[in-house]
C-alpha cells in the first residue's frame, strides 16, 4: 500500500518507537501516560494531523471513546487505549466494539502501546467482530510483518481506502471463505 521507500521509512520508525518506549522499564505506565506513546505513533508515525484528524475524547453515547481518525468528515477509525502494565482483555475488546458499532465505525484499533490489534465491525445481527490483526511491536523478530500489516493505518493508505483493501484481501483468505471456494462444484 505504501511505496517501497514509505514503507522502509515506517518500518524504521517502528524500531524508533520500540527503542524509544518499549525498550526501556517505564515502569506502570498508566493509561493517560500510555495515550501520550499513542499520540506520537498517530501523528509522527501514521502520518495523522494533530488537531484537524486525530480526534480525542470523541463521545460516544454519553461516553468518550480515546480516538476517532477523521479525515475529510470521514471516521475512518477509532482507537481505544489501555495501560502499557495491562494486557488487553475481552472487556476492553467488548468496550471498543460497542463503541464502532453505536458510532457506524467500521475498524476498531485497541492497544496499550505495546499490542496492537486490529478489528473489523460487522453490522449484522447481532453485532459481531472480526480480527484482523493482532502483534506485539516488542517481537523484533516480525518487525517487517508488523510494518506490512501496520501501513494500512497509515494515512496516506486510508486515504486510498487501504483498510477496505486490507479487509477485502483478509475476507478473501479466510478459511471459511477458502473452505467454500475448495468444496464448492466448480472446484
Amino acid at each position: 500500500m505504501l511505496p517501497k521507500q514509505k514503507l522502509l521509512k515506517f518500518t524504521q520508525s517502528i524500531k524508533e518507537y520500540k527503542k524509544k518506549f518499549l525498550d526501556k522499564p517505564l515502569g506502570e505506565l498508566d493509561e493517560s501516560g500510555t495515550r501520550l506513546l499513542i499520540n506520537h505513533f498517530l501523528t509522527d508515525m501514521l502520518g495523522y494531523e494533530t488537531l484537524s484528524e486525530v480526534k480525542t475524547e470523541y463521545m460516544i453515547k454519553g461516553t468518550y471513546a480515546d480516538y476517532v481518525i477523521q479525515i475529510g468528515g470521514k471516521r475512518h477509525f477509532l482507537v481505544e487505549v489501555k495501560a502499557l502494565s495491562l494486557n488487553l482483555s475481552a472487556n476492553h475488546l467488548r468496550q471498543s466494539i460497542n463503541y464502532g458499532a453505536n458510532e457506524g465505525i467500521d475498524f476498531v484499533l485497541l492497544t496499550n502501546g505495546r499490542v496492537f490489534e486490529l478489528y473489523k465491525v460487522l453490522f449484522e445481527k447481532p453485532i459481531s467482530h472480526e480480527l484482523i490483526f493482532s502483534f506485539d511491536l516488542s517481537d523484533s523478530a516480525n518487525l517487517k510483518v508488523i510494518a506490512e500489516s501496520l501501513q494500512y493505518l497509515h494515512r496516506e493508505a486510508v486515504v486510498k481506502k487501504g483498510l477496505d483493501i486490507l479487509w477485502d484481501r483478509y475476507s478473501a483468505l479466510s478459511p471459511k471463505n477458502l473452505s467454500k471456494l475448495l468444496f464448492s462444484t466448480n472446484v
